[in-house]
């Protein structure tokens, strides 16, 4: 995708990779409109960066969704990208199904379901577009499973695979589709994380991954270095010495690699 001059909706993006990614596009000269369930931090953050626009959106509700895109192609019919940001991510214990199956069924609904959906709000006018992005949001855990976190690998693998297939698809068309892969990013995605020293800053991460889409304006996913050392365990062969070493850190998600 080019980096400049788009009108760009992340919803999700209330903190975290969300808003820092927002923040910085903003700078590069698009037009960004972020979008959460919060009322009181869609305000702040309208007070504290000028020129964001903010829509309320709850990505597990597909009446939310449909109202949000309704007010968002209203305000900014020039909308070409849509980042599908929003996740969830929470340690499950799957040998107790009592323990697992809320948290399970949540995950995929807002990691799985919630994108789809937000896909299918946009794609019509996205394909209007003379040229539209739709960015998913994968994980470096689609590729390497952190043991913790079952329901969110594989969920982020679904992801990987649809963000695939729907390249496939809309090849010819002047839509294009761009998976971010993240690391591990110090964010509030598992409690204590901002502070786990083994992920990537945050500021670094934004910065790499807007480095990436402004040099590689074709690249069919953004990678950070760091993120490849899961991402390619298996093609490099390594891949049962990947998945040891994340696994044997701390049990409360504190690894090396993964979102």
């Amino acid at each position: 995708m080019n980096i400049t001059g788009n009108t760009v909706f992340i919803p999700g993006a209330t903190s975290g990779i969300g808003l820092a990614l927002a923040l910085e596009l903003r700078a590069r000269g698009n037009t960004v409109i972020v979008g959460g369930r919060r009322a009181e931090l869609l305000d702040r953050i309208a007070d504290e960066h000028p020129g964001i626009g903010t829509v309320r959106i709850d990505i597990t509700d597909a009446a939310s969704i449909a109202s949000a895109a309704k007010e968002v192609l209203s305000n900014h019919p020039g909308l070409n990208v849509l980042v599908t940001m929003a996740g969830v991510m929470n340690i499950e214990d799957w040998r107790d199904p009592a323990s697992f199956l809320a948290s399970a069924e949540s995950t995929v609904t807002t990691n799985v379901v919630g994108p789809i959906r937000l896909i299918a709000a946009f794609v019509e006018h996205l394909q209007a577009q003379p040229d539209a992005t739709i960015m998913t949001v994968s994980s470096g855990l689609a590729f390497t499973p952190l043991k913790v976190t079952p329901s969110y690998n594989a969920s982020k693998a679904a992801i990987h695979m649809l963000s695939e297939s729907l390249r496939l698809q809309f090849a010819g068309t002047s839509v294009k589709v761009v998976e971010l892969v993240p690391p591990a990013v110090r964010t509030a995605l598992l409690p204590g994380h901002e502070d786990n020293e083994l992920a990537m800053p945050l500021d670094e991460f934004v910065a790499e991954t807007v480095a990436l889409l402004e040099t590689q304006p074709d690249a069919k996913e953004i990678q950070v270095e760091r993120v490849k050392f899961l991402r390619y365990g298996e093609a490099r062969g390594d891949y049962d010495r990947v998945v040891a070493t994340i696994n044997a850190s701390d049990p409360h998600g504190k690894q090396p690699g993964g979102v």
